[in-house]
């Protein structure tokens, strides 16, 4: 049985929300760009280069993360070294000058869908008095935050926080403990629920996290085992991870 937690450090993508792999290269978004730079990008090389952008930044992610302290890049930062690098300069400025919501655009899935059951495991935890915060990695945190207001769960947590917005990239174990200093905690009394063992369980026993708890989800399937690193516990869905609760004492006042 796993010590009973005193907070929660939660991923958002894999763990709260979950959707289709979106496509690199969203209509609107070229589109958009197409007219930041008054056509002189073809919409074509818009499209190619957000491709390329997107496959050039997972690998650059996936070589960071791999590091001991990964850090996250700046709006401007990725777009310009990703994809605007070959543009004209009066193109690369304008993207520049809009980068943020740039990069909320590109963040945002429409088909974005809570987990089965974490809306009850979240609001059991809230009711048992364990406070909430959420530990993600993305090119754009008010995005994922944006869906979770829209979905009546964003008042659920304390602290929300996102790789571009701390410079942090999990595993980098100072995110984790930055989130627990947020709840007021050690580190060492809040359960990692995440969904990659290398990202979120990582992240976890390198920070000290009181417990790691893998939620499954497509990539977990896709991830190579990681040596040396595995979770103390494994849940399907939110509904597995208020059973794993209920069995570590969390009492629910309302159940």
């Amino acid at each position: 049985m796993l010590r009973t937690p005193r907070a929660l450090l939660l991923d958002f993508g894999g763990v709260l929300a979950d959707a289709p792999p979106p496509p690199p290269n969203p209509p609107e978004l070229v589109q958009r760009l197409f007219r930041l730079v008054d056509g002189v990008v073809p919409a074509e090389q818009i499209a190619r280069d957000l491709t390329s952008g997107a496959h050039a930044y997972g690998l650059w992610r996936d070589e960071e993360s791999a590091g001991e302290h990964p850090v996250e890049l700046e709006h401007r930062q990725v777009w310009a070294r990703f994809v605007t690098g070959g543009w004209p300069a009066p193109a690369r400025a304008a993207v520049d000058r809009e980068a943020t919501p740039l990069a909320y655009a590109w963040a945002w899935h429409p088909e974005w869908a809570l987990r089965p059951g974490i809306r009850d495991a979240l609001a059991a935890a809230a009711r048992a008095g364990l406070p909430l915060a959420i530990v993600s990695n993305t090119i754009c945190g008010a995005a994922p935050r944006d869906f979770l207001a829209a979905a009546g769960l964003g008042t659920l947590f304390t602290a929300q926080l996102y790789s571009d917005e701390a410079g942090l990239r999990k595993p980098n174990p100072e995110f984790a403990r930055l989130a627990a200093r947020a709840l007021g905690l050690p580190v060492g009394d809040c359960w990692f629920v995440g969904d990659s063992r290398h990202r979120d369980v990582a992240c976890a026993r390198r920070a000290g996290a009181g417990a790691a708890v893998l939620m499954r989800s497509p990539r977990t399937d896709r991830e190579e085992p990681l040596p040396g690193i595995a979770p103390d516990a494994v849940v399907e869905d939110g509904h597995g991870l208020l059973a794993l609760l209920h069995e570590a004492g969390v009492t629910d006042p309302a159940g």
